[in-house]
């Protein structure tokens, strides 16, 4: 009878193993790039796990009104995408590819990541989650009613910003950074409240900025990160077969949403300027001031930092 029992105990736990299903909470609409990666991700895991692993993705943030990394720690949502800059909880770590002016192209910002992934996923861990991928949003710049030429443009700016690495970077230019929710920018753009918003070429795009602002100026402000993320409780209920089917979705989700990254980013500029925006790229000047800036605000974020924020840096500008 013992045996019989563990039999039938073995083969109920084979059976739940064999067929899992997970929520994945997107931040973002489903015309968004980074909610189309999350789909074609859990096509992808089904494809691997032989129908064993079935992902719904549920988009613009249905699933999650608060913080995410909590949502997901306390196994409200399975797994959801985050914006890791603006994610509370993720201290200094979730600021590294917000932080202005560091990485110049997609290259870099790659390079960047690949140096602080293990202390994302030290962070996640500490989340009772997983990392599973990371992909950039294109390069953030500078919306407003007047190209950006120098740093004395910035003055008088009020300015929507994101986090506290770009609301420093907008007040010590010369501006005033506002915080404020993205479903409030468009109309605060309309009454006045603010009058320039840093961002993403894609993200304007979705925003339909030209239809109140003038200007996009590519200052290439940062490479922030969108990542995604499973609860450790799901994802140790997986069998080792399906964990290695979501690890290959997930490694090759990210290679290929790299690349729709630069493409958005095209697309995207294309846009702007077909409805009327003009686009701008950095004059040498305003470069060269924006580097001064840069160079102060990385010396406060690394004072009191860890000694493996600090290696990370040291790595990257080997």
């Amino acid at each position: 009878m013992l045996k019989q029992g563990l039999l039938i105990a073995g083969l109920a736990a084979s059976l739940m193993a064999a067929n899992v299903k997970m929520d994945l909470n997107a931040k973002y609409g489903a015309n968004n790039f980074h909610t189309k990666g999350a789909e074609k991700f859990a096509t992808l895991v089904k494809d691997y796990s032989k129908g064993s692993v079935n992902i719904t993705v549920h988009a613009g943030s249905s699933l999650i009104k608060g913080n995410p990394l909590k949502a997901v720690k306390d196994g409200t949502v399975a797994m959801t995408d985050m914006f890791i800059p603006f994610t509370s909880g993720g201290g200094k770590v979730f600021g590294i590819s917000a932080l202005p002016f560091i990485a110049q192209s997609y290259d870099d910002a790659y390079k960047l990541y690949q140096i602080s992934k293990p202390a994302y996923e030290k962070t996640a861990k500490k989340w009772n989650q997983k990392l599973l991928y990371s992909v950039t949003w294109p390069p953030s710049g500078f919306y407003s009613n007047k190209a950006m030429t120098s740093i004395s443009d910035f003055k008088g700016a009020k300015t929507r910003t994101y986090d506290k690495n770009s609301a420093a970077f907008v007040n010590s230019a010369g501006g005033n950074a506002v915080a404020l929710p993205w479903g409030e920018v468009y109309s605060s753009l309309r009454t006045g409240m603010v009058n320039s918003v840093v961002t993403s070429s894609a993200s304007g795009k979705d925003g339909k900025f030209w239809e109140v602002l003038d200007n996009f100026t590519k200052i290439n402000y940062a490479y922030p990160l969108q990542a995604v993320t499973i609860n450790l409780d799901y994802w140790n209920t997986l069998t080792k077969d399906q964990k290695d089917a979501m690890l290959k979705a997930a490694s090759e989700i990210e290679k290929s949403q790299w690349e729709a990254s630069k493409e958005e980013d095209r697309v995207a500029l294309e846009t702007l300027v077909k409805n009327g925006m003009k686009v701008n790229d950095a004059s040498a000047q305003l470069k060269a001031e924006l580097d001064k800036i840069a160079n102060d605000l990385l010396s406060k974020y690394l004072d009191g930092a860890s000694s493996d924020i600090k290696k990370i840096f040291e790595e990257y500008r080997k």
